[in-house]
């Protein structure tokens, strides 16, 4: 599953730079996650990342984009292939 960040969000500003993938943005109230760029942090960490850092606990699995371990590898490649081409 993508990640989501609910409406306890502080903007405390850490998670956005945790993020390996650059999913996460600020959006209009509250920081936001792209689910097409979002991997769990597979391919990169054990852990989400954005999770590790949240002083509020305001990021859950997000149940309308559920995806299983391999499919997540499969968008962290993805990405990777598209970082190098860009760069």
């Amino acid at each position: 599953m993508a990640l989501t960040i609910t409406d306890v969000c502080i903007n405390c500003d850490v998670c956005e730079p945790e993020c390996p993938n650059a999913a996460i943005s600020m959006g209009p109230d509250i920081y936001v996650i792209d689910p097409r760029r979002c991997t769990e942090c597979v391919g990169h960490f054990d852990r989400p990342q954005c999770r590790e850092v949240c002083p509020v606990d305001c990021i859950p699995l997000d149940p309308q984009h559920v995806e299983t371990r391999e499919q997540l590898l499969d968008r962290y490649r993805g990405l990777m292939l598209e970082k190098a081409a860009a760069g």
